[in-house]
């Protein structure tokens, strides 16, 4: 594995940005009562629309039987219900609550603001260059944790 000072400065730049991402889960998931698993589970949920909880576990990188435990954890605070799947009745899928969702929204709009502001200062070439780099670094994130 290469030392930290073989790294090249803008991939250190990553590591504090993905760092402070989860510093900033982390203090919203303080904010809404709960932890950071349980956070993310709304995260994905909210971003990627509804899904079953064997689906949740693997986007979360967790057992089936610890993803039962936190939708189960998460069904008793409000934040997620089960519902049938309307393409396939005997599934069941879950979905964030509106109360949840708005809870998460407002507990994540100070950080988006903030990062709304920074973007706004960009030119248009920079915007083109930051929205390129950041969809090859997320790829590159992605490929990272799947199986060879």
């Amino acid at each position: 594995m290469a030392d930290l000072e073989e790294l090249d400065a803008t991939t250190l730049a990553v590591r504090d940005l993905i760092a402070a991402s989860r510093e900033l889960v982390g203090r919203m998931a303080r904010v809404m009562d709960m932890n950071a698993t349980d956070m993310s589970a709304i995260g994905e949920l909210t971003q990627h629309g509804s899904m079953g909880t064997a689906d949740l576990g693997r986007r979360l990188g967790i057992s089936s039987a610890s993803a039962t435990v936190l939708v189960d954890r998460l069904e008793r605070a409000g934040h997620v219900e089960r519902v049938r799947d309307t393409a396939d009745r005997r599934r069941v899928v879950l979905t964030v609550t509106d109360a949840a969702r708005a809870a998460s929204f407002a507990a994540w709009l100070p950080a988006v603001r903030e990062i709304d502001e920074v973007c706004r200062t960009l030119g248009d070439a920079e915007k083109a260059f930051a929205h390129d780099l950041l969809s090859r670094l997320t790829a590159a994130v992605e490929r990272s944790g799947r199986p060879a």
